[in-house]
């Protein structure tokens, strides 16, 4: 669940990368990138696993 937060974080700022829009500093696409890299190491590191959903015995 989590690579797919951090695959829209990414497009998000692409987006606002390719369309040069001008944004604040809390939503620039540097930004964007950083929590979208974030997140995703939280999902590499096995936190997504910890959140809920089935349990395997």
């Amino acid at each position: 669940m989590l690579a797919y937060v951090a695959a829209a974080l990414f497009a998000l700022a692409y987006l606002l990368l390719a369309t040069g829009t001008s944004t604040e500093t809390w939503c620039s696409p540097t930004a964007l990138g950083f929590v979208g890299l974030a997140v995703l190491a939280a999902h590499l590191g096995g936190a997504s696993s910890r959140l809920g959903g089935r349990r395997h015995r």
